[in-house]
């Protein structure tokens, strides 16, 4: 017999216990924490129940607020999407989604593959009506006063035109808008200068057509934005395609890592330095806190009927407590339904723009 959740009062989170690099006992241990710093969260947690069960067992802060399911197949990183909509079926990534889609909980999380993850998503909640390519919305680090700005696409679609790059736009600024609490976002679209005239076909008639939308939308289009704006303060969403978005933030996370190691070698070179170091040891634990991954992780999946989190594969407790806390955030806002009455109220002026160019396009 399933058990069903009595989370009476809580904000239930489907979570995907297995596939990430660090295990279950990775995943326990971030929710734990959630649980500590958060009593209006509850979970339904999805993988082999026996495992499951000795885990949760260990965290007296879990006791009550755990449901849950038994599978006995995991998506490895390795599988290929066809593979897994085709034959996944008992997996912890399938029991997760199902039960978002049930109604179960407000939005799930997992850290397994991307590409399956989407694939299932997209199958089992289907996009919002009038959503042609669901997108992959990060936080990145900025100059910002809330700290982070949203880019998307960042992979789950290679390819977008002029009308995926304005449902961009749209959906990034509903997202900024329920998740940063910013009232009036502003918008930029990622091209290689600034100047109107620069830029594919698709991007100038994107930057018409996202310029049309910015009233009745409610966000500022501040124009084509460049790379070094990503981090910066001109915008507060970076809108782009799946397939340069993903290299940005791979380039981002190398650098950053880059950036780490190099400070740790510039500390250790002499004497002098190493007590530098610890006479900013404060200044230095600040700076980490800052720029730490694990913080702000988690790429929320825009689009579907559905909130989804798709947690770093090599997470720890720290980066799987806070994609929880990202989902427990837009979940407690109500943000899927905003984004899908946002959708809906301009998918059909959407698509009369779509159907006559802007003069940036002709």
């Amino acid at each position: 017999m399933t058990e069903q959740p009595t989370h009476a009062g809580r904000i239930t989170i489907s979570v995907d216990a297995m596939g990430g690099d660090s295990g279950p006992a990775a995943v326990v241990a971030g929710i734990a924490k959630s649980a500590d710093k958060n009593p209006d969260i509850a979970f339904i947690l999805h993988g082999p129940e026996a495992m499951l069960r000795k885990l949760v067992a260990k965290r007296r802060v879990l006791n009550g607020r755990v449901v849950f399911r038994d599978c006995p197949d995991v998506v490895t990183m390795e599988d290929k999407p066809s593979q897994v909509v085709r034959h996944g079926k008992q997996t912890s990534m399938w029991s997760t989604l199902e039960s978002v889609r049930q109604g179960e909980a407000h939005g799930a999380v997992s850290c397994g593959n991307t590409g399956a993850l989407m694939a299932l998503s997209m199958m089992r909640l289907r996009k919002l009506p009038g959503v042609n390519r669901p997108a992959i919305a990060i936080l990145w680090p900025s100059r910002n006063p809330q700290g982070f700005n949203v880019m998307l696409d960042v992979g789950a679609d290679v390819r977008a035109d002029a009308k995926d790059l304005l449902q961009y736009a749209l959906m990034g600024a509903s997202y900024a808008r329920n998740g940063m609490a910013l009232e009036r976002p502003r918008i930029g679209l990622l091209n290689v200068g600034t100047e109107e005239h620069k830029g594919r076909a698709e991007l100038k008639e994107a930057h018409g057509m996202i310029s049309d939308f910015a009233d009745q939308a409610s966000f500022d289009f501040v124009g084509f934005v460049e790379g070094s704006d990503i981090p910066g303060d001109k915008a507060d969403v970076i809108i782009t395609d799946g397939f340069t978005g993903n290299v940005a933030i791979k380039t981002g996370e190398g650098t950053a890592s880059l950036i780490g190691d190099l400070l740790r070698e510039a500390f250790k070179y002499s004497p002098l330095s190493r007590l530098a170091s610890i006479l900013a040891i404060t200044s230095l634990q600040r700076l980490k806190k800052r720029i730490d991954p694990r913080r702000v992780n988690g790429g929320v999946f825009l689009g579907l009927n559905g909130t989804v989190v798709k947690s770093h594969g090599g997470a720890d407790s720290t980066g799987v407590s806070a994609a929880v806390k990202l989902a427990f955030t837009l979940a407690e806002s109500g943000f899927a339904e905003k984004l899908a009455a946002r959708v809906a109220s301009t998918a059909e002026l959407a698509q009369d723009a779509a159907d006559t160019p802007s003069k940036a396009g002709e």
